[in-house]
C-alpha cells in the first residue's frame, strides 16, 4: 500500500467555522485518538470548550463517529481525495449532569397534583 492509503489527511471544522488542523493521522488510528488530539490543540480563546473526550463528537459524512472504530474504518469513498484533506465536523456536548440536575428540577417544581372529592 502506498502512503496515501496508509494516513489520511485530516482537518477538523468547529462550530463556528474555525479549523484545527489539517494534520496526518495514520489508518490505524482510533476515533478516540483522533478526539484526544482535538482536546490538546484545542484553541485557548475558544468559549465552550470541551472538558474531555467524552464531550467530544466527530461527524464525518453525516455520521457520528464511534470511538472504537479506526480512521481507515470510517473513510468514506466519496468524501476522501487521494492527496487531499478531510474535513470533520466537530461538536462539543454540554455537561450532562447539568443538564439531569436541571430536568430533575424542573419536573420537581411542575408537579400537578389531582384531589378527587
Amino acid at each position: 500500500m502506498s502512503g496515501v492509503q496508509d494516513s489520511l489527511e485530516i482537518k477538523f471544522r468547529l462550530i463556528d467555522g474555525s479549523d484545527i488542523g489539517p494534520k496526518s493521522f495514520p489508518a490505524a488510528a482510533s476515533v478516540a485518538a483522533l478526539k484526544e488530539s482535538i482536546l490538546s490543540q484545542w484553541p485557548k480563546e475558544k468559549e465552550n470548550a470541551p472538558r474531555t473526550v467524552k464531550d467530544i463528537k466527530i461527524i464525518s459524512a453525516g455520521k457520528i463517529l464511534e470511538n472504537n472504530k479506526t480512521v481507515g474504518e470510517c473513510r468514506n469513498a466519496l468524501c476522501d481525495v487521494p492527496g487531499g484533506i478531510t474535513t470533520m465536523h466537530v461538536v462539543v456536548s454540554q455537561p450532562s449532569q447539568e443538564k439531569e440536575k436541571k430536568a430533575t428540577n424542573d419536573l420537581k417544581q411542575n408537579k400537578c397534583s389531582c384531589v378527587i372529592l
